[in-house]
């Protein structure tokens, strides 16, 4: 496939900020951990691994903003364009030795992503997407599954956990979706679940209480390997609400519909 020069860059920094992720994988016990909140750790990894992406896209767009997950937001001069960065998606996962996690990057243009990078350096899948230029898989072309009835569907989501979200608003989410769907697969990493979405793996998926970085990459892969993605209310602000629902055209109209179903009375 050929990518532009800008995704050439975010692919590059996305695979050295890999590399640094795969040598603290390996020696994950040894890490230095502080806790950042209830049940939300952040490690040294974390901060090794955005200095390399900033570093990476900063020296090629140096008028560029850039939103990371561990620092400030800065504004670039540029004004258009803004990169959104999760060094390290699925912290939780990473500290406890499961190879489930991932490096995001999007580019926004103007309110817009634009372009993506999900790059899991455990089982070396590099998952990226321009807009108007397709998804991919390690340079092969994905596209979300074509399955039309939620029974047939395997469906990811993210649990709230401790000191974070609506526990109760989303075990009544849970009870009416695990009604009507074959199965669910919560994995603890947001950007790769969406590309799960993209690549056919997974039917769809949502969850709330996220952030534009946990989700901007995602977006883009699914949108161009042929999905649909909104808040819960249908729209289009995810970054506003933190809420996302995915799947394919019908597979993401009925789950924000099954989803968003009222408290049952008993």
């Amino acid at each position: 496939m050929a990518r532009s020069a800008l995704l050439n860059v975010m692919v590059q920094a996305a695979l050295k900020a890999g590399k640094s992720l795969s040598r603290d994988f390996g020696e994950v016990q040894n890490l230095q951990v502080s806790v950042k909140g209830p049940g939300d750790f952040v490690s040294q990894a974390d901060f090794k691994a955005e200095k390399i992406v900033h570093d990476e896209l900063m020296k090629a767009r140096p008028t560029y903003g850039f939103a990371g997950e561990e620092s400030p937001e800065e504004k670039g001069t540029d004004g258009a364009h803004r990169w959104i960065v999760d060094p390290l998606d699925g912290t939780t996962n990473f500290l406890h030795g499961i190879p489930q996690f991932a490096v995001s990057i999007a580019l926004e243009r103007n309110g817009e992503v634009v372009a993506g990078v999900v790059f899991n350096p455990a089982t070396d899948e590099l998952f990226t997407a321009e807009k108007g230029g397709g998804a991919f898989m390690n340079d092969r072309r994905i596209r979300v599954a074509a399955r039309r009835v939620l029974s047939d569907c395997v469906i990811g989501c993210g649990v709230p956990h401790l000191g974070r979200g609506n526990h109760g608003k989303f075990l009544v989410e849970l009870r009416h979706v695990m009604g009507e769907v074959a199965g669910i697969r919560r994995f603890g990493a947001a950007a790769l679940d969406l590309a799960y979405v993209a690549s056919g793996r997974l039917d769809g998926f949502w969850e709330s209480g996220l952030s534009p970085w946990d989700v901007a990459a995602g977006l883009i892969l699914i949108r161009e390997a042929g999905g649909f993605a909104s808040d819960m209310k249908g729209t289009t602000d995810i970054f506003g609400s933190g809420d996302v629902v995915a799947g394919n055209e019908l597979i993401h109209k009925a789950l924000l519909e099954v989803a968003n179903r009222p408290v049952p009375s008993r």
